[in-house]
């Protein structure tokens, strides 16, 4: 593992005034204000609905690991239209292992570290195909599913730290459980995934640690616990309790 855990540094912490600005409402935020996240195993998922913060903290952990939050490599992602931090990233800190600060301090192509963002991958696909340093393959001639996993192929392919918001974004069922299958091999690799997710497949990677972002703040959870999980089980076992309240 490359992290150990992100935190906010008492002297960084915004005063009172500031706490009361996106992003610092929103509760797990407010809660990373207080007590930092520490990471546990390989691979991480922070699970939740939109808005509940997944995306913010995924990014503000990228930046912790000087990755960039537009998406893309240890180096600003080609295209950045604006180089400025996250308001949580510019406050977020990371505590690396020994691997995590040999890998900041040693030169830039030994540097194995990837932020697939679902808004920015699709632009990747149409610019990044053949350009060295990324993959090979023409993903501009690809579907957006092919494409992702081109990207995943290429750039999670080695020991490094990697950071996903929402990878699930392009993928069909078979393709989640592909990208389950390489998570999963990444942390037996000695790699580590911070992965933020809608998927109650990506969630079920072996080994993983689930955290529940939500209205508490953060939790960690059994898969089989999370909200997420129970309200796909009752949807696919009865849709119409479920639509009977959207369908007239």
């Amino acid at each position: 593992m490359f992290v150990d855990r992100v935190y906010v540094p008492e002297g960084l912490a915004p005063g009172h005034g500031e706490r009361g600005r996106w992003p610092f409402t929103v509760p797990a935020v407010a809660q990373l204000l207080k007590e930092d996240l520490a990471f546990t195993r390989p691979v991480t998922f922070l699970v939740g609905d939109n808005g509940s913060g997944k995306s913010t903290l995924v990014e503000a952990i990228a930046e912790s690991f000087k990755l960039d939050a537009y998406g893309g490599r240890l180096a600003p992602a080609r295209g950045r239209p604006d180089p400025t931090k996250t308001p949580l990233g510019e406050v977020l800190r990371a505590d690396t292992t020994r691997a995590g600060a040999r890998m900041l301090a040693g030169p830039r192509r030994k540097k194995k570290g990837f932020f697939l963002r679902a808004e920015t991958a699709f632009d990747m696909t149409e610019n990044l195909g053949g350009v060295p340093g990324y993959w090979a393959e023409d993903t501009s001639r690809m579907s957006h599913g092919e494409g992702f996993l081109a990207i995943f192929r290429a750039m999670l392919d080695a020991p490094g730290f990697y950071v996903m918001d929402e990878p699930e974004a392009a993928l069909s069922f078979t393709s989640c459980l592909q990208l389950v299958g390489l998570m999963h091999q990444l942390g037996e690799s000695g790699a580590q995934v911070v992965c933020a997710t809608h998927s109650p497949i990506l969630a079920s990677t072996p080994g993983a640690d689930i955290i529940e972002v939500g209205a508490d703040g953060l939790q960690r959870v059994k898969w089989e616990d999370l909200e997420l999980v129970d309200h796909w089980r009752r949807y696919m076992s009865n849709p119409a309790a479920y639509l009977r309240h959207i369908v007239p």
